[in-house]
């Protein structure tokens, strides 16, 4: 049997000796969760198989159960040598949902919340060479409004904009050695004038050197060294004739990280990114943001794409129909599907998968944060992230404070992108870099009116603010003649396709040619499910001619120089 998804889930953070545990895995539901007490941690076996990384809820999983599932367990055998166990070991977890426990060879070896980010610790302690035992616990009570859940469904079926659920595992499993002293994290902060200041975390290793080397298309262009002080060591790196990371041309800069015997392959980009006076600047240069609403649903899979080539296919059905970007959406996607935007020139905003988490009260601001600043730690060094937005359409008594909080801690970490605080609705004054708003007006002689005149009315009675520079989500008429009777949209079912391109063509060109925009995002890349208003089926068939919409989407903005 093949072992799905068996490319290395992370290429900014590689090591040579490491091992995918994706596969065959044994599984239980645990309806009453009484598993530790029943004695799972240590049984010999689990009633059922699944195929990690895919959450039981999927087809690839091989066990497609669609109810709620309040609790699961995993558990996998597997072989060590000697070699491998001599130093420590780091087990990753991409990401299971929502509140993980790990045990190895039945010893306790953490706790993690959230359902997005990926579970990274030492477990060197509780291994040996020879025959191990991985024993994940899983819960997940989406239906509590204590966790981000995103557009996972709280009821039993889909419905409206809400989809299956994902349960348990859903991103890769692998296994790192690494000696005694080893890279933990870095972050590389970039100047366009080649100035490249490298931060890193080093576990066992001070007084010892980060040797850091840098080349481009295969040959070397610099290097450096810094002592590691307590567990940090900081480099600064110059290299000459600095060719910047774009949309036209990702350029990538290639990087190995050495300390003593660890090392670490990873890239960087050179680019900054900037906003002011209803204009959006990628190097300096006046650019229009053309994103696509991307929610990261696969028929099969649901959360998890079926294969790496997958995720390249969705990032090239957007470009193919004009689109530079996208806006991936109440969901925290994967590091590999980053690598490709990141390869492939394909700006994104990064967001949180806040539904499902009632932010009306401060007790929300812990389980939110906590994971958002992991977030931000795995993705902070890739350059096709352009701006981050923790919020999509928030709830009229929100906590206005937990959105300054995380506002605050953002840009504390990471001043340098642009920052959106709750997309759509609910702004809180001093939080937002550009403010955006959602209109799914369908006539866009209406759409324009109300819009420029500060007329028309966003949500809840809230007026449209004079510095609105971004329609973050519009359009998403539905389209689905094979099955007229099934799925929605916005607005009026276009009567043919001669007017959906009509109307496509009028929302875009009037968002184009009005220099209050400097971005815009259509909704959406594909169906999902119920959803019939993508421009690719749920299965990614194109719906329509490709090259006409390239044609229109692509047109010149009047801001873009």
């Amino acid at each position: 049997m093949s072992i799905p998804r068996s490319e290395h889930p992370n290429p900014q953070f590689m090591r040579q000796n490491w091992i995918c545990l994706n596969g065959e895995w044994q599984f239980e539901i645990d309806h009453g969760k009484t598993g530790e007490q029943r004695g799972l941690v240590n049984a010999e076996s689990l009633s059922q198989v699944i195929n990690v990384p895919f959450c039981p809820e999927s087809k690839l999983s091989g066990i497609e159960n669609r109810d709620f599932m309040e609790c699961v367990w995993y558990k996998k055998s597997f072989e060590l040598t000697e070699d491998f166990v001599k130093g420590d070991v780091i087990l990753t977890v991409g990401a299971c949902d929502y509140r993980s426990k790990i045990f190895v060879n039945g010893k306790f070896c953490t706790e993690h919340i959230g359902g997005y980010t990926p579970i990274r610790i030492p477990v060197g302690h509780a291994l040996q060479a020879g025959k191990n035992v991985i024993t994940i616990c899983a819960y997940d009570d989406l239906r509590s409004t204590k966790q981000p859940s995103g557009k996972q469904s709280p009821a039993f079926d889909s419905f409206g904009c809400f989809y299956t659920r994902t349960t348990g595992i859903w991103q890769s499993v692998i296994l790192e050695s690494v000696p005694k002293a080893y890279i933990k994290n870095f972050k590389f902060d970039t100047s366009n004038d080649g100035t490249v200041i490298v931060t890193a975390s080093i576990e066992n290793g001070s007084g010892l050197d980060l040797n850091v080397e840098v080349s481009f298309e295969g040959k070397s262009v610099a290097s450096t060294h810094a002592k590691v002080t307590g567990n940090v060591a900081r480099a600064v790196i110059n290299i000459p004739c600095v060719k910047l990371w774009d949309i036209n041309e990702p350029n990538l800069y290639d990087v190995t990280l050495t300390v003593g015997d660890d090392t670490v392959i990873s890239y960087f980009g050179v680019r900054t990114i900037e906003y002011k006076d209803h204009r959006m600047y990628l190097n300096g240069r006046s650019i229009f943001g053309r994103f696509i609403l991307d929610q990261g649903f696969y028929p099969d899979g649901v959360y998890t794409a079926p294969s790496d080539q997958s995720l390249i296919d969705d990032i090239n059905f957007s470009m193919s129909c004009g689109y530079n970007g996208a806006r991936l959406h109440e969901k925290i996607f994967e590091p590999r599907f980053l690598y490709h935007c990141d390869k492939m020139g394909y700006m994104v905003w990064g967001e949180h998968a806040n539904w499902g988490l009632d932010i009306s009260t401060k007790e929300a601001l812990q389980p939110f944060l906590s994971e958002w600043l992991e977030m931000i730690e795995r993705d902070y060094n890739h350059p096709s992230i352009i701006g981050w937005c923790p919020f999509n359409e928030t709830q009229v008594n929100q906590d206005a404070d937990i959105i300054r909080t995380v506002y605050s801690a953002t840009k504390a970490i990471d001043p340098a992108r642009l920052f959106i605080d709750c997309s759509g609705w609910m702004h809180v004054e001093g939080c937002c870099d550009m403010m955006d708003c959602h209109n799914y007006e369908q006539n866009a002689e209406v759409l324009m009116s109300n819009i420029r005149d500060c007329k028309g009315l966003d949500y809840k009675g809230l007026p449209y603010r004079e510095d609105l520079c971004f329609i973050s989500e519009f359009g998403g008429a539905r389209w689905a003649p094979e099955d007229e009777n099934n799925g929605w949209g916005y607005g009026n079912t276009p009567k043919n396709l001669d007017e959906f391109y009509e109307r496509y063509e009028s929302l875009v060109s009037s968002i184009l040619g009005c220099d209050k925009f400097c971005a815009f995002c259509y909704t959406q890349l594909t169906d999902v499910e119920i959803e019939k208003n993508g421009l690719f089926t749920f299965d990614r068939k194109a719906k329509f001619d490709c090259e006409k919409l390239k044609k229109i989407t692509s047109a010149k903005a009047s801001v873009e120089d």
